[in-house]
């Protein structure tokens, strides 16, 4: 039996298609926007840091919106009609922050603040862009995940618990959205070099009883088979390709970058 679906070859070509990514200032946001922008994407750079996201859309030549997701009212003014999010064809849900404590020292607030940046935000971000996405029958959402959305770690409730909910949640939107073009998919690294791993292995030390010297060896890298930490581009070049034309099949899955953690 053959098909006569082609599948393009090559690089993505996301000429034409505009692409609004979550902290895109640094690291996986980062690489995700110059990824897309070099497959042809017009980015909208969202970020916190100010002076970050600007540098960020320079560098691509798209544009920034510097946005606190951890504040309803201002995800809501970011997500507005005629707004950047309503017109998106490609939705990249990155932006992510870390608390490292035992449950029973972990503070409510901050717990909340995680879950509403890497969970409720997403939500309505997705919601805010489906209808245009819906009536042009074609649409891309990357929840850049965790291997900590597929396993759990001691001392991070809050990130696990949002990872996990990001998870379920891209699942739901991949079934709702299927029938519409619209794919819903997450990209699940272990550890990558950005800032959020730098700035926890303090805590991390702390946490294990541990030099900061030994975190990534005795801490960060003892599950994967690979020994080393993923560079932000190789989560970028995945993320890319689950928007491009050939991955138009690819929804409702986890797709794995740990170094073989989740195999254990």
């Amino acid at each position: 039996m053959t098909s006569d679906v082609s599948v393009p070859a090559g690089s993505p070509d996301l000429s034409g298609r505009t692409a609004v990514v979550t902290g895109a200032g640094s690291g996986i946001g980062a690489a995700c926007a110059q990824r897309l922008a070099a497959a042809g994407a017009k980015v909208v750079v969202v970020d916190l840091n100010e002076e970050a996201a600007r540098r960020v859309a320079s560098d691509v030549g798209g544009s920034a919106e510097v946005v606190d997701l951890g504040d309803a009212a201002a995800v809501e003014a970011l997500c507005a009609p005629g707004g950047p999010v309503a017109g998106a064809d490609i939705v990249v849900n990155n932006a992510g922050l870390q608390h490292v404590a035992p449950v029973e020292e972990f503070p409510p607030d901050r717990f909340a603040l995680i879950l509403k940046i890497m969970l409720e935000a997403p939500f309505r971000l997705v919601r805010a862009a489906l209808p245009h996405m819906y009536e042009q029958e074609w649409g891309r959402i990357v929840n850049i995940s965790s291997v900590h959305g597929l396993r759990a770690s001691p001392y991070k409730s809050a990130y696990v618990a949002a990872k996990h909910g990001l998870e379920g949640f891209s699942k739901v939107v991949a079934l709702e959205g299927g029938a519409h073009g619209v794919t819903s998919n997450t990209v699940c690294p272990g550890y990558v070099r950005t800032p959020l791993v730098e700035g926890q292995i303090a805590d991390q030390a702390a946490a294990a009883g541990i030099p900061e010297s030994e975190v990534v060896e005795k801490v960060m890298l003892t599950q994967p088979a690979i020994k080393r930490l993923i560079e932000p581009a190789e989560v970028a070049e995945l993320a890319a390709y689950l928007c491009s034309d050939a991955a138009r099949f690819a929804n409702g899955s986890s797709y794995v970058l740990d170094g073989g953690w989740s195999a254990r």
